[in-house]
């Protein structure tokens, strides 16, 4: 029977985390600015081409399903990221494309980006659903916080150095420093997986082969059946929706109602994002050390951190209210961290999910919520923003409108923290016998 991953298992499967953050900025951001702002195309064209990498990752239960026929993770999350590094070039190429021939680079462009799909959601499936059966159940919290923590590092550290060696900028350029992040990419993946998944186990073979032979719609179907996950996915639906409708309306906000610079507009990112780093490292730290990963303990932290949401968009509802006077930045603070800590808790609870219910169909569970999370995501931003116009067609002031907005979307974060006190109460998240820690990781 495997071991429990370690400390330095979990890091280096935090690594693949890294590297799938350090592919995605480059297709969602840079190469967005570089669409809207260098070859002049509506803004329209980037927000359907991020929007078809989420559709296509609704295919993450199939996928999740796949590595569970095989009982084997570790190629469905090297392949996954080779074909999420293959997409990443891709895309910068079919933008390079887009300067000479529109047409095509934008056909281009839509392969790319449904190869992005594809791939971000193959490897991040499986990379949950393997930390979900190796990680032992009191470190499952920091196990969820070294892997989000890690991917925001990715993130990070990617856009601050392609940021410098794109400039300055020429498509040849934009396509070097894509390649040369896909390849570092592909290296941190092969460094954080191989021989982590151990070999298969010998065991009971006749047991775990009725489960394999289910089809995929009726593995699905059983799943759907479990009270446990279904409620899940409903929760992970709604708290995404509100987790992200905020992301495209927050700025816009700060110009319109606060009268500040986009310099300055951009800042606050920075400062949601270090709230973000600060909820997650405190829940991971405190339901690690005292909380033990217990369910009760994620539970809990989960709905505090719904109802800490909640509370600071019922704040910037009132900074649209009262306008410059109200204290901005510490209110965006308090949000990310509120959505750092819900964040890290949901993922440690979707861990422990994952191993429960009838058969070992972790990936399918895992694919499930993904697609869930992934539908939320794609609807979140583009649904703040059509709050937000109708809104300003009901109320004459700007910030009046926004409030309006904040204040719904802290609502539906209410229904996410009361969905989940109800969830759950009486789980059986016992994972499957494994041994002791591997020493010395």
């Amino acid at each position: 029977m495997h071991p429990y991953l370690g400390w330095l298992g979990m890091m280096r499967l935090g690594l693949v985390q890294m590297a799938l953050g350090a592919l995605v900025v480059l297709t969602t951001s840079t190469l967005n600015r570089v669409m809207v702002v260098e070859l002049a195309f509506p803004a329209m064209l980037p927000g359907a081409l991020v929007a078809l990498h989420y559709a296509v990752q609704c295919l993450r239960p199939r996928w999740g399903y796949g590595a569970d026929i095989g009982r084997r993770r570790t190629s469905w999350i090297i392949g996954g990221m080779a074909v999420l590094a293959l997409g990443g070039v891709g895309a910068a190429l079919s933008v390079a494309l887009m300067g000479v021939s529109p047409g095509w680079g934008i056909a281009a462009a839509t392969i790319a980006f449904t190869l992005i799909g594809i791939g971000v959601g193959a490897a991040g499936t499986n990379l949950l659903a393997l930390l979900a059966v190796r990680v032992a159940p009191e470190r499952r919290p920091a196990a969820a916080t070294i892997a989000w923590l890690m991917m925001i590092a990715g993130i990070a550290v990617t856009a601050g150095i392609s940021g410098g060696l794109l400039d300055p900028f020429s498509p040849a350029r934009l396509v070097a420093v894509s390649t040369g992040v896909a390849g570092i990419a592909m290296l941190l993946v092969i460094v954080g997986v191989l021989g982590i998944e151990g070999r298969a186990p010998a065991q009971s073979r006749a047991a775990e082969e009725r489960p394999q032979k289910a089809p995929f719609k009726e593995a699905i179907g059983e799943i759907w059946r479990e009270p446990k996950a279904r409620q899940f996915t409903v929760f992970v639906f709604a708290s995404m929706l509100a987790y992200s409708a905020q992301d495209l309306i927050l700025e816009p906000f700060a110009g319109l109602v606060f009268g500040m610079t986009p310099g300055e507009s951009t800042s606050l990112a920075g400062v949601q994002h270090g709230g973000v780093f600060l909820g997650m490292a405190l829940v991971g730290v405190l339901a690690t050390a005292w909380g033990k990963g217990r369910p009760e303990v994620l539970r809990a932290w989960t709905v505090g951190g719904c109802l800490a949401s909640t509370a600071a968009l019922l704040g910037l509802a009132a900074a649209g209210l009262v306008g410059p006077a109200w204290p901005l930045k510490p209110t965006v603070f308090a949000l990310g961290v509120a959505n750092g800590a819900f964040a890290v808790a949901a993922i440690g609870s979707m861990m422990a999910l994952a191993s429960s219910g009838r058969a070992k169909r972790e990936g399918t569970r895992m694919g499930l919520w993904g697609a869930a999370q992934a539908i939320a995501f794609g609807l979140g931003g583009f649904l703040g923003t059509v709050a937000v116009d109708a809104a300003r067609l009901v109320f004459t002031d700007t910030g009046e409108a926004y409030a309006a907005v904040f204040a719904l979307e802290g609502g539906v974060f209410l229904l996410s923290a009361l969905l989940a006190a109800r969830m759950g109460r009486r789980m059986d998240t016992r994972p499957p016998a494994l041994a002791t820690p591997i020493a010395g990781e």
